[in-house]
């Protein structure tokens, strides 16, 4: 069976790539690759079909990740489908939970950087968007820090559903 995690931010090119192409790349590393799948969304759908914002790629890529991506808009179909939906920041959060039909879908929606026992209680990672490029490294370590809890929670739900 595999485990499906969505990242989503609101244009899906500059944040939830940044968390997809991390989160893939630890889901590599721990051997988990065939048994999770990961993605990402916006909750709009003003770049759909565009590919990451340039500052994005020119971080991923400066720090080995990989950084092919192809924007889209967030649906609440897809809730049937993924195990966990990741929210950048509390307004995602509520868009995804005011999308969810069900309490079940809702209770899939958390926040990346609750994931980040360092992270105390702003648990926004912060649009890079307007920024210059010290924006998109501050999100690159949101990421990369709340990435390391994230997985230690989807092998464990791994784990428990292949017993």
């Amino acid at each position: 069976m595999t485990y499906r995690v969505c990242f989503v931010c609101t244009g899906n090119i500059c944040r939830s790539p940044m968390a997809e192409s991390v989160f893939r790349a630890r889901v590599a590393e721990a051997g988990l690759d065939d048994r999770v799948e990961v993605d990402s969304a916006g909750t709009g759908g003003w770049h759909e079909g565009d590919g990451a914002d340039p500052r994005t790629v020119r971080v991923l890529e400066e720090h080995g990740y990989d950084s092919d991506h192809t924007a889209r808009q967030f649906r609440a179909s897809w809730f049937a489908r993924l195990d966990l939906v990741i929210a950048l920041d509390s307004g995602h959060l509520k868009a995804l939970r005011r999308l969810a039909s069900t309490e079940e879908d809702a209770r899939k929606v958390r926040l990346l950087r609750s994931y980040d026992t360092a992270a105390g209680d702003d648990l926004d990672v912060p649009d890079p968007y307007y920024g210059g490029l010290d924006g998109f490294e501050e999100c690159l370590e949101m990421v990369e820090a709340a990435s390391e809890g994230l997985l230690t929670a989807v092998r464990d739900e791994v784990e428990a559903t292949a017993s």
